[in-house]
């Protein structure tokens, strides 16, 4: 496992607010207690409003905002291999979340794998973020040299309302590191180990780095 620096994910943060936000797009489905999908989303982010947009990015932040190397942490993926999971993860990146038919894959194929019993939510969210350049003073220059194109995938339990909580499981794809595109790693969250372990598993990534 790698290690991840926390200014890299609190720059990130930072750019998650309301009034300045790189979040592009947001999609997501309702998992029902049988692992049947109830449901599915797909919109602009600047479209969101008041206390909907506060609760999406606040799930959204929780992934990177958590503890590094703890909550947090980083992986070296399997590779993309042709029909492989992280072929497809890095197509839905390509697209910015806008291919249905793989948005619809990914939930299928999540759902027959996380844990049933339960209602759940699968929010995924692309993000474009324009990496300032940092001088030798550390302070950020108003031209870049790079645009960071990431997704954020989180698995949130719902309640009868279907209001998404707290994530307890999720990633950041690809990683930030050192202020830039890591393609090679992916950062993945978990609550509980237990309840992430299906997901590490579909993702591939239970040897680590």
């Amino acid at each position: 496992m790698g290690h991840i620096n926390r200014d890299d994910m609190l720059e990130l943060t930072r750019r998650m607010t309301s009034t300045r936000s790189n979040l592009v797009r947001i999609a997501g489905a309702y998992i029902d207690e049988e692992g049947f999908i109830d449901g599915t989303f797909n919109t602009s982010f600047l479209s969101l409003k008041g206390a909907e947009k506060t609760r999406c990015l606040n799930i959204a932040k929780a992934i990177p905002f958590a503890k590094p190397n703890e909550e947090l942490i980083k992986y070296e993926i399997p590779g993309m291999k042709p029909g492989s999971i992280w072929q497809m993860i890095y197509a839905i990146r390509d697209c910015g979340l806008e291919n249905d038919a793989l948005m619809l894959n990914l939930y299928e194929l999540v759902a027959e794998r996380y844990p049933k019993g339960r209602p759940y939510a699968i929010y995924v969210y692309y993000g474009a973020y324009d990496v300032p350049i940092k001088g030798s003073d550390k302070s950020y220059q108003d031209e870049s040299e790079e645009v960071y194109k990431y997704l954020i995938m989180a698995i949130a339990p719902v309640d009868e309302e279907q209001i998404p909580h707290d994530p307890e499981a999720g990633f950041l794809y690809p990683a930030f590191t050192d202020r830039s595109t890591d393609i090679a790693h992916v950062n993945f969250y978990s609550q509980d180990y237990e309840e992430a372990s299906t997901l590490m598993e579909f993702l591939g990534l239970r040897g680590g780095e």
